[in-house]
């Protein structure tokens, strides 16, 4: 997701309202929305440029206003050029942007990085043509976009969402606009971009389906590695994420990160949870790193500091209590990773895994 999908979905909603351009769109309110029709194009505007300014201006603690006015637009084609020019900037932004650049969004996380940004400028613009086609009286057929698009934005902004047969109704349905079978109305969402955890040499990064996807079957998942990475144990966990989100019980906060180490920007393994806490509150870890980063203590310093994270969870929502791991016997520097971070041996003999017996850890993270 990047520069090129923004501009193809700008491409779209210009060829889509591009044939209603002679009608009145002032006193037509856009499909549901409550706004106009000339507010909501004003509104996609506005979001693509302000999105730019995130990227551009890296706040890290509020939200950096920025709002198109078009009252110099003479014609609703006039506003269409605004939506151009701006989907330009946002695309030329985004490409510019390094992938490891955070910049402030509140949703769910309080950061989103250039995906994030590309993805809800496309989802931006989509929803809104389809809002505005609605209100002007074109048929629903008329403002199908690109199933490629559809599918890149659920699988970045909606994880949680399972994906369904038509990623195009999906999206519709996810964001109160439609309906599903089987699945309940929707009255509130919001868009989920992927946590990223702080430590000092690494960054926790929280990948998204569509990174998982691409591990599992081979690729780098967007991020660009040591020699040697990523390892299998990498592209199984990514497999597990993946089918997770398919079966629609992914859990964004409890998946998968990878290892980014700061200094260079490169990937150095993965860590990550086995699933959402269960009703004990507890919740299952595991992690590898490529060969070329061990013996460094990266894989302690994120442990940790995903440890911390889940214990702050644990205060504001109770949901989790302990971490959990299981480890070979055979593999001392493992152990001693888990013992460095305070997990307590609770099981000498917790079964063969795949390479011999294991000894179960936990660690208590509040009583």
């Amino acid at each position: 997701m990047g520069g090129d999908q923004v501009q193809e979905a700008v491409e779209h909603g210009l060829a889509v309202l591009g044939t209603v351009v002679d009608q009145d769109w002032e006193g037509v309110k856009a499909g549901r929305l409550e706004w106009s029709c000339r507010n909501t194009a004003d509104h996609v505007a506005s979001d693509l440029i302000a999105y730019a300014g995130q990227l551009a201006g890296r706040p890290t603690t509020r939200w950096v206003p920025f709002e198109i006015t078009t009252e110099e637009c003479e014609e609703n084609a006039d506003v269409l050029e605004v939506i151009r020019t701006t989907g330009a900037l946002l695309a030329a932004t985004v490409s510019a942007t390094p992938r490891t650049v955070r910049g402030f969004h509140p949703y769910p996380f309080r950061a989103a990085d250039r995906e994030g940004f590309a993805a809800m400028g496309v989802a931006e613009v989509l929803l809104h043509t389809y809002d505005i086609a609605e209100g002007l009286g074109l048929p629903a057929s008329a403002s199908v976009p690109p199933v490629g698009l559809c599918e890149s934005v659920l699988a970045r902004l909606f994880p949680h969402v399972r994906p369904g047969d038509d990623p195009w109704a999906t999206l519709l349905w996810a964001t109160g606009r439609g309906e599903l079978p089987g699945r309940a109305h929707v009255t509130e969402w919001r868009w989920s971009n992927p946590l990223h955890i702080d430590a000092e040499r690494i960054v926790l990064q929280g990948i998204h389906p569509a990174a998982a996807a691409d591990l599992a079957e081979g690729g780098t998942g967007g991020f660009d590695w040591i020699v040697g990475g990523p390892v299998e144990g990498t592209r199984v966990g990514a497999g597990l994420v993946f089918q997770a989100y398919e079966a629609g019980v992914h859990r964004p906060e409890w998946g998968m990160f990878v290892l980014v180490r700061k200094e260079d920007g490169l990937a150095v393994g993965a860590l990550g949870y086995h699933g959402a806490p269960d009703e004990e509150g507890r919740v299952e870890v595991g992690y590898d790193l490529v060969e070329g980063a061990r013996g460094r203590g990266y894989m302690t310093e994120a442990l940790r500091a995903l440890a911390d994270w889940a214990r702050e969870r644990g205060r504001e929502r109770g949901d989790v209590r302990s971490l959990f791991a299981v480890v070979e016997k055979a593999n001392a520097p493992s152990q001693g990773v888990v013992s460095r971070v305070g997990f307590e041996k609770v099981s000498d003999d917790w079964g063969d895994g795949e390479h011999g017996e294991q000894f179960a850890y936990e660690l208590r993270l509040r009583d």
